[in-house]
């Protein structure tokens, strides 16, 4: 899956020109050996030499405009050589048709090769913002190993609301996963914005109440910056934050803002640890006051798998939710007594179920972290 998921980065970067018709030019090409072939087998009273036309029309639709261009001229060129040699003359007004349509697909071949260069230049854009939002994590950052996967609703986009962000702190590596409340560029600003904050609090702060209460503080920020900006609603962001303390290797310390409970995975099979009581992010005054820092004892081999509703909600052709207990329990049942559940098997393993069970049709950010402590 990563090598698969690095070959489709790679191919996006090429060039404009390489990936949109560098090898698409056999397609007109054949349809004019095609169209030829039918004219000389189809009997005198049957001519199919107009039907060139359709080949710079092709070529406009899958290559560049130089070979457009190069298809236009063959057409031309070719046509009155063909015409009348296999079956009736269609005349000068066939000709003139061949022409302008020849004509004309080069510059539509021209502004769809702009359009792919906008939407490009887009794609870029949204890299750029999915590298800042969601960083890659290095193997072993902060002394666990973790995995993480992103599946964005809309492709072109590649990012949205969801985040997640695993760090190294004087404290033991500490990590984050998060859902933010609706979508498009609002809901970047404010994951972007929570991200950005519990990097700086995670490391710098030892009471992850500490770190939940900067969390709360930013989006009340970014709120009331929005609100300035013209937005007519508030974002709020439900949220787990895990910490691994360095000193109690058995423990873990969790701070839930109302999303769901993460799963754990280990030679005891799977439990599920308490859904978030607390309030999401940027509604603690609605509820009096932040959630609070849950100390759960962890295996030395569990892995920790936190999920957004993107993956829980994930719906089929029927409306069937995707069964994510299931499917834990099921990889469980099929990992040897003696090898740990690695956090990379996990993830990979719920990102195909995920796709398989949508068929590709997937209606919100689906974003997935698996952690274990080595």
């Amino acid at each position: 899956m990563v090598r698969w998921r690095r070959r489709l980065v790679g191919a996006d970067r090429l060039p404009v020109l390489v990936r949109y018709g560098h090898r698409s030019w056999w397609v007109p090409a054949a349809l004019c050996v095609v169209i030829v072939g039918a004219d000389a087998a189809t009997p005198h009273s049957f001519a199919a030499a107009s039907w060139l036309v359709l080949v710079p029309a092709v070529a406009g639709g899958l290559c560049g405009p130089v070979a457009t261009s190069v298809f236009a001229v063959v057409v031309i060129g070719a046509y009155p050589l063909l015409d009348g040699r296999w079956g009736p003359s269609q005349g000068l007004g066939v000709f003139f048709l061949v022409v302008a349509g020849s004509a004309l697909a080069v510059p539509l071949s021209v502004l769809r090769a702009r359009a792919a260069r906008y939407v490009e230049r887009l794609r870029g854009a949204a890299e750029t913002t999915r590298q800042v939002v969601l960083r890659p994590v290095p193997a072993g950052w902060g002394g666990v190993d973790s995995a993480a996967r992103y599946l964005a609703a809309d492709v072109e986009a590649r990012v949205g609301g969801d985040f997640y962000d695993v760090l190294a702190t004087p404290y033991g590596a500490r990590v984050i996963l998060g859902d933010v409340q609706g979508k498009g560029l609002p809901a970047v600003s404010v994951a972007a914005a929570l991200v950005g904050s519990f990097r700086e609090a995670a490391f710098h702060e030892e009471d992850l109440l500490t770190v939940a209460s900067w969390l709360e503080e930013r989006l009340h920020r970014q709120n009331a910056l929005s609100t300035r900006l013209g937005a007519t609603e508030e974002r709020f962001a439900t949220a787990v934050v895990i910490g691994f303390p360095r000193d109690v290797p058995g423990e873990i310390a969790v701070v839930n803002f109302g999303h769901d409970g993460p799963h754990v995975m280990g030679r005891g099979g799977v439990r599920q640890l308490p859904a978030g009581q607390g309030s999401p992010i940027g509604l603690a005054h609605l509820t009096g006051g932040l959630p609070p820092v849950q100390r759960l004892s962890l295996g030395p081999d569990d892995t920790v798998l936190i999920v957004s509703d993107g993956v829980t909600e994930a719906r089929d052709r029927t409306g069937t939710f995707f069964p994510l207990r299931a499917r834990l329990d099921e990889l469980a049942g099929r990992s040897d007594e003696n090898a740990a559940i690695t956090p990379e098997r996990v993830v990979d393993d719920i990102t195909t179920a995920v796709m398989r069970h949508t068929g590709g049709r997937r209606t919100d950010d689906c974003a997935l972290l698996a952690v274990r402590r080595p």
